[in-house]
């Protein structure tokens, strides 16, 4: 039998469970991610808009759908609590539906219902959620963060995802006016940019007043803020990535990241090398549906360096194996400590000399000589601007 498994720590990865459970993951975490490498899990390249459809269209036919879920209300429902994305396509296909009924989950408001009759076999508990742990930026990231607070403009709706990166923007932005949200995930940062009064969901054309997510991760900080509030709309993942709704917003401004860009604008986002280190998710649902709305930002925000400061992440080309997510049809801005860059309508040349000026210093030669042998181009040694 196999189990489709999310980022969560997954006992069937284990090695007790080797050739009795196959893990069969969306997107990895530490555990699946090392399982993966053995050979003792699968994985499937899925944007996250589209893994509602493969429970639903039978593709992957669920026998079982394990849920944590919130305790049920005076009328026999209960909710998904945190994590609506594909969990409620799931409880929907499923031949059994085995739901863990959580006292300290909160019950969240949107699409996130599951009658308690839908509910198979039920177990109470009571625990507080996972922790995501979370960090200080760094003084490179609180530069990228800068960076990029500085391109986004009133009345932006915003998709950001979680970690450093994220958080040194959202603190940057409580200047701004007529904010919306728009998003797949958020985490502590947002809660704390909302509290600025910053974010009014005025401006939005869809949902206008309120958030929209499909999950969300952090501390209690996140969790206390949703429950119960009607402000925060849960909706599943085939919904909030959805494109033709995304780009129905105003000046969508989505913020991701990147593990490796090349000098022609590939993004590697899922992989380094052959190792699958995440997942396609929600990343290129946003680049494109935010370069389609009025006035959107697609940006890919990343350290200039990896491996503290030995490798950069800048790169004449991609690593062998490595999984491109956005294609340099689809890639507009590119942010590292050292700048801004678009590349929406650049040549070959252009995107090269302007990802080599905002490369680290250390490296911009090497890299001008890299492109200059292959392309047979000797490119300007001027840096061209970065706005």
């Amino acid at each position: 039998s196999s189990s489709v498994v999310g980022v969560a720590a997954a006992p069937c990865t284990k090695t007790a469970a080797r050739g009795r459970v196959r893990s069969v993951s969306v997107f990895t975490g530490a555990p699946v991610r090392e399982a993966i490498a053995r050979g003792d899990a699968d994985f499937i390249p899925i944007f996250l808009s589209d893994i509602p459809s493969l429970f639903t269209s039978g593709q992957v036919a669920l026998d079982v759908a394990l849920l944590q879920v919130s305790p049920p209300d005076r009328h026999g429902y209960c909710t998904l609590g945190t994590s609506i994305d594909a969990a409620l396509a799931a409880s929907q296909s499923a031949r059994l539906v085995i739901a863990e009924i959580n006292e300290q989950m909160p019950r969240t408001h949107g699409n996130t219902l599951v009658p308690f009759a839908r509910l198979d076999r039920v177990v109470h508990t009571s625990h507080p959620l996972h922790v995501h742990p979370t960090r200080e930026p760094t003084p490179v990231e609180h530069a990228i963060g800068a960076h990029v607070a500085a391109l986004v403009e009133d009345g932006a709706t915003l998709q950001m995802g979680i970690g450093a990166i994220p958080d040194a923007v959202l603190r940057r932005l409580g200047q701004k006016l007529e904010l919306g949200v728009h998003t797949e995930m958020f985490s502590d940062g947002l809660v704390d940019l909302i509290a600025t009064g910053a974010v009014t969901n005025r401006q939005k054309a869809i949902h206008r007043g309120r958030i929209v997510t499909s999950f969300v991760a952090g501390s209690p900080v996140v969790y206390d803020f949703v429950h119960d509030n009607p402000l925060v709309e849960f909706h599943p993942c085939d919904r909030t990535n959805d494109t033709t709704l995304i780009r129905m917003n105003p000046k969508v401004t989505a913020i991701n990241s990147a593990i490796e860009v090349d000098l022609s604008g590939q993004v590697v986002a899922d992989s380094i090398g052959f190792s699958i280190y995440s997942g396609i998710g929600g990343q290129m649902d946003f680049i494109r549906g935010a370069a389609l709305s009025e006035g959107g930002l697609p940006i890919i925000a990343l350290p200039s360096t990896a491996d503290q400061g030995r490798a950069s992440r800048i790169v004449m080309s991609v690593r062998t194996g490595a999984g491109v997510v956005t294609t340099r049809g689809h890639v507009h801005w590119v942010v590292t400590e050292y700048g801004a860059v678009n590349l929406f309508g650049c040549s070959l040349r252009q995107r090269a000399e302007r990802l080599i000026a905002i490369a680290h210093p250390d490296v911009r030669g090497e890299l001008q000589r890299e492109f200059a042998e292959i392309r047979h181009v000797v490119l300007s040694t001027a840096v061209p601007s970065t706005d």
